[in-house]
């Protein structure tokens, strides 16, 4: 078994770095090595843009995160909070909340969903310049409190060292502080009654824009069971199912580069255009290398992890270090698997072997023979063996003899 795989690898090794079995010079080397990587770099490129194609769960439902944050908070300002993020502040030229929804659709499959395209109608109806106008008077005066605590913070930080001075006797020309013991209390007295006004203040304009006609309407929007299940349902759904759709647009995006650059390989073998062949060559390893680490990748967070997870979390509780164990035992079943597909079926020596007879090609190197010839003229290779039947000479690797018809034991 190492044998062979010493000797898959040494073929594979050598078909990357020869042209007709001539070993390639440093220079062209360095140049196919260069153009692998620019085109590795465009695929990966191409792999990036065709995998976001399709909505994402967060464009899709992009008013889910909100929705579940607000419903998860206890604060007492939750209503206010939540009102406040449908007014920004520079709203001049600037498209609608539904409108921004909607532009996620532009030039991608899937539909943004409609109860989403419902809530930012809300928040656009809550959007009107005299909330805009509270919202930013609230925050002039919650700039002013909050100025007035550090003025607080300020006199408190000296208020002991001037009434320690003024026990003492010291002259107030000699004191280090701006502020006199007196003075200082009669300033924070008056900036607490000023913070208090203006949270007064504040409070009575929170209050009024909740109790407008469209912030009710969308707070009672916003407690609607049954709506935020439909979405909290729709999101987990698409969460689940979007690796496996990227993936399938992915290996769209690859396998017809596979299917073109296998196919060109093996016509540049029969007809022996060496340089054609390996360049081939190069490009069917650029290809196939991304798509192995997808299918890798998918397998960390695609449907197939999800599933898992979800088994082993109903079936053992707190035991997710369990999924590594499974993990480790699927993965080289499944590069087994990979290995005698492409074996059986892609990379066949028997079944290359029948198509290079029939092409009158070496059956070693799919160069171009003279149908009579023993040996390749291009590798060397004896295209003979003898039959254990009748004796006489027949194909390598043909499961039959061409005279007798008998199986060739492999």
């Amino acid at each position: 078994m190492l044998a062979r795989l010493r000797r898959l690898w040494n073929q594979f090794f050598n078909k990357t770095r020869t042209i007709n079995n001539q070993p390639l010079n440093p220079v062209s080397l360095i140049v196919i090595i260069l153009i692998d990587i620019f085109i590795l770099i465009n695929v990966f490129n191409g792999l990036d843009d065709i995998s976001r194609w399709h909505l994402s769960p967060y464009q899709a439902y992009p008013c889910y995160a909100e929705w579940e944050n607000y419903r998860t908070k206890t604060t007492q300002d939750k209503d206010y909070e939540i009102i406040k993020l449908a007014l920004p502040y520079n709203i001049n030229n600037q498209p609608s909340f539904q409108q921004n929804y909607q532009l996620a659709q532009t030039g991608h499959l899937g539909k943004v969903s409609p109860t989403c395209l419902e809530y930012a109608g809300y928040k656009d109806k809550i959007n009107s310049p005299e909330n805009q106008q509270t919202i930013k008077s609230i925050d002039r005066e919650q700039a002013k409190i909050s100025n007035l605590e550090q003025a607080n913070r300020n006199i408190r930080a000296q208020y002991d060292s001037t009434l320690l001075e003024k026990i003492a006797g010291q002259p107030r020309e000699q004191s280090i502080n701006q502020v006199a013991a007196e003075k200082a209390k009669q300033n924070l007295e008056q900036n607490n009654r000023q913070i208090s006004t203006f949270k007064t203040e504040i409070s009575n304009q929170k209050n009024g824009l909740i109790s407008k006609s469209e912030s009710v309407r969308f707070l009672a929007f916003l407690k609607d069971n049954n709506k935020f299940t439909e979405i909290e349902k729709g999101y987990k759904q698409a969460s689940f199912w979007y690796p496996s759709i990227q993936l399938g647009f992915q290996t769209l995006f690859l396998l017809p580069l596979i299917l073109i650059a296998f196919s060109v390989h093996n016509f540049a073998q029969r007809r022996g255009y060496g340089l054609i062949s390996l360049i081939s060559w190069h490009l069917l390893i650029i290809f196939f290398i991304p798509l192995i680490l997808k299918i890798f990748q998918f397998l960390q967070i695609g449907a197939l992890f999800q599933f898992l997870f979800d088994v082993i979390s109903a079936i053992f509780g707190g035991l997710l270090f369990l999924i590594s164990y499974i993990y480790i035992l699927l993965i080289p079943l499944l590069g087994f698997g990979i290995i005698k597909f492409f074996q059986q079926f892609v990379f066949n020596t028997k079944l290359q072997a029948a198509k290079r007879v029939q092409n009158s090609c070496c059956v070693n190197c799919a160069k171009r023979i003279r149908q009579h010839d023993n040996h390749c003229p291009h590798c060397g290779y004896y295209q003979y063996i003898e039959c254990q039947n009748c004796h006489e000479l027949t194909y390598k690797l043909l499961p039959y003899c061409k005279h007798c018809g008998h199986f060739q034991e492999p």
